[in-house]
């Protein structure tokens, strides 16, 4: 799988297009975000996730996305299931941005 940049226009169709989401919001000017990203690739591209999407969503230009998964810091980490948010969390630690992912299951 690869790590797809969303913004608030395709944001809803990605999230109905796939039965798991995990989505990044970041911002440009947070240092955590920016140490965070190569991380969140590397789990993009890692086979035991292949039946999740992995999108990164800029929280300050796309404020719809930011509001539907409950952006309150950042980085911020949500989980969708058929479209529907299913965790969110603000985190920058890897192990619980797996188990969130596992959660999907």
């Amino acid at each position: 799988m690869s790590l797809i940049k969303s913004t608030d226009a395709d944001f809803q169709t990605l999230l109905s297009e796939h039965d798991k989401v995990v989505v990044k919001f970041y911002a440009d000017w947070c240092g955590t975000c920016r140490l965070f990203a190569p991380k969140f690739k590397r789990m993009a591209e890692d086979p035991q996730f292949a039946g999740v999407k992995f999108l990164d969503v800029n929280a300050e230009e796309n404020q719809d996305a930011r509001k539907l998964a409950g952006v309150d810091n950042l980085p911020f980490f949500a989980t969708f299931r058929n479209g529907h948010l299913a965790e969110g969390k603000a985190t920058a630690k890897e192990e619980k941005i797996v188990e969130m992912i596992q959660n999907l299951a």
